[in-house]
């Protein structure tokens, strides 16, 4: 996890439980009578508050959307005790939950103008003409996300007050965690997704001509063998390409190499020589897609360098308790350390080494820094990475329709 999403659950948590205290003696008085004692008045006050903010912060981790806001209004408006309140974003109210929709709505675009410019809660008056209406003041404060102000919350009350101000700040502040952290997730969703077409950029030039190139050498001597391999490239680039979920199972990327590996053979011939050992119980786990092949092509990459030898390309994938193991090997020509450190960091420019830098960074972005890829090289020394996949991760599964 980042710093600013570790900042910003702190930030949450402080939110809470300033809120809850802040509101304590108002749910206090809800909370008597309502079953056994579990404390003290301000001890139930802060679990009432704590459980309802619960309630709130699945649907804005998806964003400020009218949806999303319509089913976070109701815990909102539990949490601050209000009798109306409304969400709004830069443009529209999203949603208004409790009375007086009917007369005040349509008024509170524009009077959340100068909180959306400034950034800062105010406390106005209503100016509501009804003479039965309770709504006399409203609380605006700002929810912000990391390109500024999203939209406001906007608390009703029966008249000025001072806890209402500073609650209604807490729970605003606190929503816009949730906002920020929803936009992290949509980062780190874009940034795999940049991810994979940089590695889609990367399959796409070269290795299509040299298959296809390939397999026309088949057309004539060998017709069979030349619609074999023209299934597995039509098989492999059908994967490689798909559209859907950013998890596979590892049977179907050991597949995804299988056929890599056919049309690498049909191309380079006897010349490449590859092992296979694969625990069966390790087929169903789920790891980010193409994070394999990439590894497996450079190792067929780097053990073709040199012309005029035999390139010896083992792959192994066994049990390990909590993990799975895969362990990507070849004897070629390897690689300086210290160049290999600087691939990973993105600070050479070197073409071979996009698959790697790239596999690294999502297998940690995923699973954790204590994830990424174990490689061991030397120049002339061949090199072996190992890739260690938690069979368990939370969100970490493979979507439907895979290959």
């Amino acid at each position: 996890m980042t710093g600013t999403a570790l900042a910003a659950l702190g930030a949450a948590a402080a939110a809470l439980l300033a809120a809850g205290f802040a509101l304590g003696r108002v749910t206090a008085r809800r909370a008597a009578g309502s079953g056994p004692d579990p404390g003290t008045p301000v001890e139930r006050a802060t679990f009432h508050t704590l459980h309802t903010a619960s309630l709130a912060a699945p649907p804005l981790r998806a964003g400020l959307t009218e949806d999303t806001a319509r089913k976070a209004a109701r815990p909102l408006r539990s949490l601050l005790g209000t009798r109306a309140l409304c969400l709004t974003d830069r443009v529209t109210v999203l949603a208004w939950d409790g009375i007086g929709a009917d007369h005040h709505r349509e008024r509170v675009m524009h009077r959340v103008g100068d909180v959306l410019e400034s950034g800062r809660s105010q406390s106005v008056r209503t100016g509501c003409d009804d003479p039965e209406c309770p709504l006399r003041w409203a609380v605006i404060a700002p929810l912000t996300g990391e390109e500024g102000v999203l939209g406001t919350l906007v608390a009703y009350g029966p008249g000025e007050s001072a806890v209402l101000v500073r609650a209604a700040t807490e729970v605003a502040r606190w929503v816009s965690v949730q906002l920020e952290l929803a936009e992290l997730d949509c980062s780190r969703t874009r940034l795999i997704e940049a991810e994979i077409r940089a590695l889609r950029a990367q399959i796409s030039p070269h290795f299509i001509f040299n298959s296809l190139a390939a397999i026309a050498s088949f057309v004539r001597t060998d017709p069979e063998r030349a619609r074999e391999l023209l299934l597995e490239f039509a098989d492999f680039t059908r994967y490689s390409f798909r559209r859907h979920g950013d998890f596979t199972h590892l049977a179907d990327e050991l597949r995804c190499i299988e056929q890599y590996l056919a049309l690498a053979g049909a191309r380079f011939g006897d010349r490449l020589k590859v092992t296979l050992q694969i625990a069966p119980e390790v087929l169903p786990v789920a790891l980010p897609f193409l994070c394999l092949q990439p590894l497996v092509e450079n190792a067929v990459k780097h053990g073709m360098e040199d012309a005029g030898r035999v390139c010896r390309v083992s792959i192994s994938a066994r049990d390990a308790g909590s993990e799975a193991v895969v362990t990507i090997e070849d004897d070629g020509v390897g690689m300086d350390p210290a160049e290999l450190r600087r691939i990973l960091a993105r600070e050479a420019d070197h073409s071979s080494g996009i698959g790697l830098s790239n596999v690294d960074e999502r297998l940690r972005q995923v699973y954790g820094d204590d994830h990424g890829l174990v490689i061991e090289t030397g120049v002339g020394a061949g090199m072996k990475i190992t890739v260690r996949i938690p069979k368990y991760r939370a969100g970490v599964h493979s979507q439907p329709g895979g290959s």
